[in-house]
């Protein structure tokens, strides 16, 4: 590989910090075992931040991941950060703004030796649009999507757009050309007529110019339903950023656990890398915290970077880590607590680190 590889470390808050580092264990075994001129650099987001800075989020981190080939983002704890007006921002949301990384691809799928609640076994993904729908720090251009006229009522903003509906329903084709080409557009089109009907609206254009592929439109509470009773008839789901946030949170834990939910959030120039689960604090420190939803996205990075510089090696580390990270998960003694396994954190990505360098190429 010709070029080198800068990718930007955000450890995040509460368990961000140990998962990433095993994590970050595992990447650095890829590196050496595919030839992967990698430079990692690191910056503070979240409650670090806000001490040293004054904000969880710092313009110059904004600056760093532009510059960056690729982000890896630990779990935030957004949600218990002071107001936006006190350094408040939410960094997840801020890098999926700035660029513009309108999808959020999330696999889930059960795994050899570990049993779904379901019982069926499944494979498939989820493509959230990830820029707009009812996220408040995403619907305006000044201001808020959320506000209050009075103290007794509360109003939201949803907010739809013809290209923002359009690109994620391509993304959700071109990952179906590769698998098992099938697309199910999820919507809400029976109430939400004017904002769902759109979204569809630009589906079926997207369709129509994918004649090999199938394509089905199905209303979201069905979807959900279908999830639990039927996931394997699923292949590729495309839907708006809030049911496709809930969606996927259910298709993770229905594949064996959210721990092992995987996710990237990725553009047409820029991607990241960020577990699909929340910061934990009340087990941080412990070194208890299962670092494969982490390892899968680094994996889903790399494989990310090498479908669009063309570099084979790239492709073949993620796939390798999927690989071994699968090999790993299917023995009940080397997982972590969360699975019933006795390994730790660090452990964990010691061991799969381990893994890689044995199958050194």
């Amino acid at each position: 590989m010709s070029d080198d590889l800068t990718l930007l470390v955000l450890e995040g808050d509460g368990i961000g910090p140990e998962i990433t580092a095993a994590a970050l264990d595992v990447l650095r075994a890829a590196e050496e075992v595919f030839g992967l001129p990698i430079t990692l650099t690191s910056a503070k987001v979240g409650w670090a931040a806000l001490e040293a800075e004054g904000s969880t989020f710092p313009e110059s981190v904004g600056e760093a991941a532009l510059a960056a080939d690729g982000v890896i983002l630990g779990p935030i704890s957004h949600n218990d950060y002071p107001p936006k007006e006190e350094g408040g921002l939410n960094p997840s949301g801020e890098m999926r703004k700035r660029l513009d990384l309108y999808a959020n691809i999330r696999p889930a799928r059960t795994r050899a030796g570990l049993p779904s609640p379901t019982g069926k076994t499944f494979d498939l993904v989820i493509a959230r649009e990830n820029t707009e729908g009812f996220y408040a720090d995403r619907t305006m251009f000044l201001g808020n999507g959320e506000f209050m006229p009075t103290p007794d009522l509360a109003l939201a903003v949803r907010k739809i757009t013809r290209e923002g509906s359009r690109r994620i329903v391509q993304a959700a084709f071109d990952l179906a050309k590769n698998r098992r080409k099938k697309v199910t557009a999820v919507h809400k089109g029976n109430v939400l007529r004017v904002s769902d009907g759109l979204f569809l609206e630009e589906a079926r254009k997207v369709a129509s110019a994918n004649p090999e592929i199938e394509y089905e439109e199905q209303i979201v509470d069905a979807a959900a339903a279908l999830l639990v009773r039927a996931p394997e008839r699923y292949d590729v789901l495309v839907t708006t950023n809030m049911f496709g946030d809930i969606l996927s949170d259910e298709a993770s834990e229905l594949s064996g656990s959210l721990g092992l939910a995987a996710s990237i959030n990725a553009g047409d120039a820029h991607a990241m890398a960020q577990a699909q689960h929340g910061s934990a604090p009340d087990i941080a420190g412990q070194d208890k915290a299962n670092p494969a939803s982490l390892i899968g996205s680094v994996a889903m990075l790399l494989s990310w970077l090498g479908e669009r510089r063309d570099v084979a090696a790239l492709r073949e580390a993620g796939m390798a880590m999927e690989r071994e990270l699968d090999e790993l998960l299917a023995v009940p003694d080397t997982r972590t607590p969360d699975l019933g396994g006795p390994l730790g954190t660090a452990a964990f990505g010691a061991a799969l680190a381990a893994r890689l360098r044995g199958r050194r190429r």
